[in-house]
């Protein structure tokens, strides 16, 4: 009977008052919900979803727990793989990993699994305060985003003394400054995960510029870390390389979502304010574009997303490209940015464009977008948000010998982590460049396999 039973609906704020504010989008399910959704599971042999999901989450056992109604057994089945339940419940792409290989998705709905992750993480006692290791090997964790935080727990789980370096004054890498508010609530949610993390007695020292505060080798030879592990993430913003990029009122997406969640712009009581104008443009179609267009709309903008392929290309999650949509956001595709315009005073005043029509694939097996002779036009607006991706910081490649990067400036680490230098691993943006939370969290765990291997644990 369970395939019969419709996939429970989750409950959202009205497209109209959310579009006006920043608090979170979706409710969630509660306890009646929840249980009627995890009904829903076959309980496969081989469950197909535990191998889609990067870090291997127990997904039918805890299932399993909210039917019969244990949500604290259910937190607890998947903490033995997942640091972070109630972040990745939020913003994982479920869609293409475990809901994407879920056998009761070939005929019917998938089981809604992101959205159980989620209930279970809000509802579960709260982690208990365990004794920081005595005596454990000493490891260095170098940012504090998804794979540090990863690492971070699968080590000091083993005994480790683990110390994170976190640049920032404020811990969570790119869930702290890249993820809005309404997606990812960072004192209901984000605060919740790090004290998690801590009550495994992993340390967190932010304001600490590795490569700048102090280098790698000092860890290493004169605080006495044995293992070190790099999960910077990818900071470095992308731009196009048109003319007018230089104009006032043009941002990366990195800095705009930045200052709006980090240094909470869009609050009033803040002094740190962000001029986002009556039209805003958004130049890319990922899931950090739908993001800043989102934020930018809640500043009161009338907001635009330009992308250069149709609606079927869009990289973001189908879920985020419905919600930008009910909201009210614009989307001009099949458009390329080609030129930003600017006034008499050097503030953007519109973005030429060029249309375009899809040609043959590219190497990624997309159509490549061609333009259309001709077909230049403008497109009126006070601000230009650059949402084309980034690349890895190079400070600590720079400042630390014997570490080699590859052609896109990421961190050279083979399958389990390691680099060129005995001692220092490496994973997620670090390495690959800009990708998911989920990807970063499950190479933050083969890196702490590899330190567990390299330290003889």
């Amino acid at each position: 009977m369970a395939n019969r039973i419709p996939r429970v609906p989750v409950r959202e704020q009205d497209p109209k008052v959310r579009a006006h504010n920043f608090e979170e989008v979706c409710y969630g399910y509660n306890m009646e919900e929840a249980m009627l959704e995890a009904s829903r599971c076959l309980h496969c042999k081989n469950p197909r979803c535990v191998t889609a999901c990067p870090v291997g989450v127990k997904i039918p056992d805890f299932i399993e727990r909210i039917v019969a109604g244990d949500i604290a057994g259910a937190a607890a089945k998947i903490a033995e793989d997942s640091s972070l339940p109630a972040v990745c419940g939020r913003v994982c792409p479920q869609e293409t990993q475990c809901e994407g290989s879920c056998v009761l998705g070939v005929k019917f709905e998938p089981v809604s699994i992101g959205k159980l992750e989620r209930f279970v993480a809000d509802n579960a006692p709260a982690a208990e305060k365990v004794a920081a290791p005595k005596g454990g090997h000493k490891v260095a964790i170098i940012g504090s985003g998804p794979a540090g935080l990863a690492c971070a727990s699968d080590l000091a789980k083993a005994g480790c003394d683990v110390t994170i370096f976190e640049a920032l004054h404020k811990a969570g890498g790119v869930l702290e400054y890249g993820i809005p508010e309404f997606r990812l609530p960072k004192e209901k949610v984000l605060k919740r995960e790090l004290d998690s993390v801590r009550a495994l007695g992993v340390k967190i020292e932010t304001d600490v510029i590795v490569g700048r505060t102090v280098s790698i080798d000092d860890l290493m030879d004169k605080e006495g870390f044995e293992a070190v592990f790099v999960g910077t993430g990818a900071g470095l913003p992308k731009f196009m390389g048109i003319p007018g990029e230089n104009l006032n009122g043009v941002f990366s997406a990195n800095e705009f979502l930045t200052r709006n969640n980090l240094m909470k712009a869009f609050l009033d009581d803040y002094r740190t304010p962000i001029h986002a104008g009556r039209k805003v443009c958004v130049v890319g179609g990922g899931n950090v574009a739908m993001d800043a267009a989102r934020t930018a709309l809640r500043l009161g903008a009338d907001t635009t997303i330009v992308y250069r392929r149709t609606e079927v290309e869009l990289p973001a999650r189908k879920e985020e490209v419905h919600h930008a949509k009910e909201e009210g956001i614009e989307f001009s595709m099949l458009t390329n940015p080609i030129e930003i315009l600017g006034d008499e005073k050097g503030w953007v005043r519109a973005l030429r464009c060029v249309r375009m029509e899809l040609g043959e694939p590219d190497a990624s097996g997309r159509r490549s977008p061609v333009p259309v002779p001709g077909s230049e036009f403008e497109i009126e607006t006070e601000t230009v948000i650059m949402a084309l991706g980034t690349s890895p910081n190079p400070l600590i490649s720079r400042t630390t010998p014997g570490l080699e990067v590859t052609k896109r400036g990421g961190l050279v680490a083979d399958e389990a982590g390691a680099t060129t230098r005995p001692g220092i691993f490496a994973g997620g943006d670090a390495v690959t460049g800009a990708a998911t939370v989920i990807l970063a969290m499950g190479a933050g765990r083969k890196a702490a396999a590899a330190i567990k291997d390299y330290l003889k644990i």
